[in-house]
């Protein structure tokens, strides 16, 4: 199991932090902004901004709030022109990092960032320099006390899944990004309750941290997952279970 997957995992840990203090509805709200001016406001003509608009509704955003996020999007009401930009870089011990940024500011962000990684014995790289390591998936989040293992790898399969997982108490069924919802859609169907439906970019192999590394990179993780302009990160790294227990307790 990749030491990435169970860190992306516990997100929903911290999402309930994150409401009180606003930083997930920003963020939400840069990426209904921006799938909306891609796609179009409407979500049922546009699979990103209805994934978004999922999301954002899972997360209690108020609908007021994420129907003026579609409409700076679209025009309709004025707002900030944001760009997206795929960092690449290092953590500790060599960890391959992606960061998916949506910004307002590239020169101010890739400078915080920078600043980051360098600070916690990383540095940023050049782009392509990591991302030939990751493969971008859908992943669904089922709770594993609501479901049999097996009934839910048939199920899933027939849905049309690639893959299945469990990570602590949640099993994590994998697809194609463009059959995410198809396969959510359907294990809700068949009376499977579905938790965070989510692309992420997948390492093909993990680098393995202890000690002080592995410190520094949780560390680093953090700071990243909180910098307001940043959507995703995504790392291949690798860590006993002790120490991530420690970083969520």
């Amino acid at each position: 199991m990749s030491g990435h997957s169970k860190w992306a995992t516990t997100k929903h840990r911290k999402a309930a932090v994150d409401a009180k203090r606003g930083k997930i509805f920003t963020r939400l709200g840069k990426e209904i902004a921006v799938a909306a001016r891609v796609g179009g406001g409407d979500p049922e003509a546009n699979p990103r901004l209805r994934l978004a608009v999922g999301k954002a509704r899972e997360a209690n955003m108020p609908a007021d709030t994420i129907k003026r996020a579609i409409q700076r999007g679209t025009g309709e009401l004025p707002g900030v022109a944001y760009e997206e930009i795929v960092y690449e870089g290092y953590g500790p011990g060599g960890v391959a990092l992606l960061m998916e940024v949506t910004t307002d500011n590239r020169n101010r962000t890739v400078g915080e960032l920078r600043h980051m990684l360098t600070k916690h014995g990383g540095k940023m790289g050049e782009t392509g320099c990591v991302a030939w390591m990751f493969h971008r998936k859908g992943i669904a989040q089922v709770p594993a006390d609501k479901v049999s293992e097996d009934a839910l790898m048939e199920a899933a399969l027939a849905a049309g899944a690639d893959d299945m997982q469990r990570v602590d108490d949640t099993f994590e069924v994998t697809t194609a990004p463009e059959g995410l919802e198809a396969v959510r859609d359907a294990l809700a169907g068949a009376g499977i309750p579905v938790g965070e439906a989510e692309v992420r970019m997948i390492p093909e192999t993990d680098v393995h941290l202890e000690g002080a590394d592995a410190e520094r990179m949780l560390q680093l993780m953090e700071l990243l997952e909180d910098h307001d302009d940043i959507q995703a990160v995504s790392a291949n790294f690798d860590i006993p279970d002790e120490i991530m227990e420690r970083a969520f307790s």
